[in-house]
């Protein structure tokens, strides 16, 4: 009866949220980008090595924008996270014979990480210990394609540096 008194007390949206509320975490523990223990668990923008029993003559990569994958000496793999999801990397012998099928989550490294959200807008910055833009999938358009800009010229001004001494010969004759 007590229970029944408390119910009919709360009022209508209460009852509502709480419900949304545990719609959304039933939710997000059955989401599909869960980890599970044999999986390969790679960091967006890094590297993680993934050494095989035998070596390797191909590799297959189930989605390439997802992970990039080269092959180090025969039975080593670096595997770069892209961006976010998951895909799953097959390395076959010679004989075509499937060494490994391995799955590879790409996720976000949430250490010194700091998002700034403005309604609906995301902008990301590393911070470790000063906070720097961040180029990530899914911020404002227009601070990513800015931050992207930036990038991209620092990137041509290194290599135009790199170009120009050595084009010099290297050093004093």
């Amino acid at each position: 009866m007590r229970l029944r008194a408390f119910f009919s007390a709360m009022s209508g949206s209460f009852l509502k949220n709480a419900a949304l509320i545990s719609l959304a975490a039933i939710a997000a523990s059955a989401a599909p980008g869960v980890a599970y223990a044999g999986d390969l668990i790679v960091r967006y923008d890094q590297s993680q090595l993934l050494r095989l029993p035998r070596p390797a003559s191909e590799i297959i990569i189930g989605n390439p924008s997802i992970a990039d994958v080269s092959l180090q000496g025969g039975n080593l793999l670096v595997v770069t996270g892209k961006t976010f999801g998951i895909t799953n990397v097959i390395a076959l012998d010679s004989d075509r014979n499937v060494i490994q099928d391995q799955r590879v989550v790409v996720e976000r490294d949430e250490h010194r990480v700091v998002n700034l959200h403005k309604g609906a807008t995301r902008f990301t910055y590393s911070c470790s210990p000063n906070c720097e833009t961040n180029l990530t999938i899914g911020d404002d358009k227009t601070y990513f394609e800015t931050v992207q800009k930036h990038n991209t010229d620092k990137t041509r001004f290194s290599e135009g540096a790199a170009d120009a001494s050595a084009g010099s010969g290297g050093g004093a004759q």
